[in-house]
């Protein structure tokens, strides 16, 4: 079975450059094979907009493309050729997504043509899917980048993964903090026996976390109520900030923080 794991890194102030760059390259193949494929509509043809036709055509392409205005010299190799191929990987599937919706064959709300992606509003991310990636022998709190190098991890990602192989792992930042999340193939679980004894009812609520069926009622945990305030705070305070300030891109920074930290606790609620 497939398994994902997620951990947090701690990256070094010259990796945290290297990350932004990668996450950039993943940008701008995106945004350069959505205008080649935009522009072979406007003019009648049929692009290859799988993701194999999508990489046939970057690699024709990305020497003139991705290119230093000042010195000529193209700029692409300073980067994993995944974070690219993340790129046009994410542009197949939104446009494979339209396809299906436009003809009914997807399930789910109707998606629109893709649209182009945004340094302010994107969130950074790019994937590894091939290469000399992932865990490091006798090193667990870690994790190899190709062209960044060792990562420090916040927890040890050994344990996590626990000798499962690794096939994916995909990078992104949310909340103002870079995070890897693991894609992980390991045997299938026995199915565990049924406990002996009696049994009881569970409940799981909005206002209170669980309810049991002998009357035990499990409090939510204090902390998302607080967040929450904290939140909403926080977003009130956005409201009043005039688009493209300074302040406004510090309000909007903490307010994906205080988001993230919601997140992570509502999944430890749902966990409990």
């Amino acid at each position: 079975m497939l398994e994902a794991v997620r951990v947090a890194l701690d990256p070094t102030p010259r990796q945290e450059r290297l990350l932004e760059s990668h996450a950039g390259a993943a940008r701008f193949a995106y945004n350069a094979g959505l205008a080649h494929v935009k522009d072979m509509l406007e003019r009648g043809d049929k692009p290859e907009w799988s993701y194999y036709g999508l990489r046939r055509w970057w690699n024709q392409a990305k020497n003139t493309l991705a290119v230093d205005e000042t010195t000529g010299e193209p700029w692409w190799p300073e980067n994993s050729k995944e974070a690219y191929n993340s790129g046009l990987e994410s542009l197949a599937d939104a446009l494979k997504n339209f396809s299906k919706s436009r003809k009914g064959r997807r399930k789910g709300r109707r998606m629109g043509f893709p649209r182009f992606k945004s340094k302010d509003k994107a969130v950074p991310g790019f994937a590894y899917t091939t290469g000399s990636f992932g865990l490091i022998d006798c090193d667990p709190h870690a994790l190899r980048l190709p062209r960044i190098g060792r990562v420090h991890c916040m927890e040890d990602v050994s344990r996590r993964v626990d000798g499962a192989k690794v096939l994916r792992m995909s990078v992104s930042k949310r909340g103002g903090r870079w995070q890897a999340s693991l894609t992980v193939e390991r045997a299938d679980l026995s199915i565990p026996s049924p406990p002996k004894g009696g049994s009881v009812g569970i409940d799981l609520g909005v206002k209170e976390l669980a309810a049991l069926s002998d009357g035990t009622v499990i409090h939510n945990p204090h902390a998302l109520k607080s967040n929450l305030r904290r939140l909403k705070k926080a977003q009130r305070n956005l409201s009043r900030k005039r688009k493209g300030s300074n302040r406004r891109r510090k309000a909007r920074a903490q307010v994906a923080r205080l988001y993230a930290r919601v997140a992570n606790l509502r999944v430890y609620v749902q966990w409990f």
